[in-house]
């Protein structure tokens, strides 16, 4: 078997979590994809998987391998889908990455139309409220907020929002509104944070930097969860405009402290640069662009 089947084998080994099933899917006997993975770990000198009468685990170096394989084979497929031409249908896996909740409100339903056109497409979102690394990790398209890096990504502006004080009217109607971000101080504050016990908001007051430190009687991680103490009236919580331009558009949750929010943030269709695109690529990001930029709550 040559070093690309080899490749596939062990692959469809470690993501099927089994040879037997590696075997099915790739229509040849399990004894095919045994020997396979095993000429594979004898020229690489390394155990890529550990194996029990019920289980096979991949070893950290099999996990490193298993994803450079992917990619390597990725840019195969990719390069075969070039050369049959521009016109041709989208087909393949596209992997996505976004932050949770932008990934839920904005970018689901845009896959959905995207995979309702193509019927030839399957995705993989990675929805995670960290900083995915494109290249590392496999990703076709990435939606990025915030300013950007330099870095060999190819980037598309699709938007802007705004990190925004929020709270719900009964709230503000018994506290009342703060004027100034120092008054702060005076109100309860809800917090979204996977690490830092103190938060600090930055302002701009008169084009200078404002930095205040505050107390949160509820510190979260979860976006969702702040929303919903603020809309029941807990507190003031800070999040990005889009996160709560639904519960604005109601009523159900105030703007506070306009005058002294930071500049608005960014927001970036992202994927990768000087590599030529591929058809699938190519259609959606055409298709997330459009959507996005037509979007009031992003611009």
């Amino acid at each position: 078997m040559d070093r690309l089947q080899a490749m596939t084998t062990f692959v469809a080994v470690v993501d099927s979590g089994g040879f037997a099933s590696a075997a099915r899917k790739l229509s040849l006997s399990p004894p095919v994809v045994t020997r396979a993975v095993a000429e594979l770990e004898e020229r690489l000198g390394l155990r890529l998987l550990t194996r029990t009468t019920r289980v096979v685990r991949v070893t950290d170096a099999g996990a490193r391998f298993a994803d450079d394989c992917r990619r390597i084979l990725g840019d195969i497929e990719e390069a075969e889908t070039a050369a049959t031409g521009t016109n041709a249908a989208p087909r393949g896996t596209l992997t996505l990455t976004a932050p949770v909740l932008f990934g839920h409100l904005y970018v689901t339903p845009i896959l959905v139309d995207y995979l309702q056109r193509f019927p030839e497409v399957d995705a993989q979102c990675l929805f995670l409220d960290r900083v995915v690394n494109v290249v590392e990790e496999g990703i076709d398209v990435a939606v990025r907020i915030g300013e950007l890096p330099d870095s060999s990504l190819q980037a598309t502006r699709v938007g802007r929002v705004r990190r925004v004080l929020v709270a719900a009217p009964a709230y503000l109607q018994a506290h009342g509104a703060p004027q100034r971000p120092q008054a702060l101080a005076d109100h309860t504050i809800i917090s979204v944070s996977a690490v830092t016990p103190v938060p600090e908001w930055r302002f701009t007051d008169a084009g200078k930097p404002l930095l205040q430190r505050l107390h949160a009687r509820m510190r979260t991680t979860s976006n969702d969860s702040a929303i919903a103490a603020a809309v029941a009236g807990l507190g003031i919580t800070r999040l990005l405009s889009y996160q709560v331009a639904a519960h604005l558009k109601t009523g159900a949750l105030q703007i506070v402290l306009e005058d002294f929010e930071a500049a608005p943030l960014p927001v970036h269709v992202v994927h990768h640069e000087g590599r030529r695109a591929t058809q699938k690529v190519r259609s959606f990001i055409d298709l997330a662009v459009e959507a996005l930029r037509a979007d009031s709550a992003l611009n």
